[in-house]
Formats: structure tokens, sequence, C-alpha cells
């Protein structure tokens, strides 16, 4: 089988789009993750060890105020569900604006 007989793949710009992408990635941001990338890292480890070790530890935390004792496994792994997705998305806007 030839390249030829691969299908059609549409490049939009021909070999000029494949050159300017590789000068893109040298001119990367030489700090890595950056500020968002960080906080982004730091709220996965909360969500992920933090929050289901008081899940684990103390399963009726919310008890305290009031909340019911199943309510609570309900609500315990909702908030940091919710934390992770909108600082990824925060995180995600700024890679995505050049910032």
């Amino acid at each position: 089988m030839s390249s030829d007989d691969e299908g059609y793949v549409h490049r939009p710009g021909g070999e000029e789009t494949a050159a300017s992408g590789a000068s893109a990635d040298a001119e990367a941001d030489p700090d890595g993750f950056g500020m968002r990338g960080w906080v982004l890292v730091g709220v996965l480890v909360v969500c992920t060890l933090v929050v289901p070790g008081v899940i684990y530890i103390r399963p009726g935390i919310l008890s305290a105020i009031g909340i019911p004792y199943i309510a609570s496994l309900l609500v315990l792994p909702l908030v940091p569900a919710a934390a992770l997705g909108l600082t990824a998305v925060w995180a995600m806007t700024a890679a995505t604006k050049n910032e």
C-alpha cells in the first residue's frame, strides 16, 4: 500500500503550517505548568487525597451542621468534583488565550 492510498488528509497551508507549528513549540513557556497549572495540581491532590480521607475517617462530619449522614455521603464527593471541574476550566481558558 502506497502513501497515496491512505485517504484524503486536508492540510491547510501545506508545509508552511507544519513549519510554523514547530516554531510555536520552540517558543513554549519554559516555566512548565505556570501558576494555573500548579493550582490545578494542588486542587487535584486535595480532591483525590484529602477529601476521600475525610470521608473515610469522619463520614458524618456534616451531621454537626444538620445534614443527615446519607446526604453527607452525596455532598462530600460533589464539592471536590465541582472544584476540580471549575479549576480545570479556569486553567484551560488561560491556555487557549495564550497567557
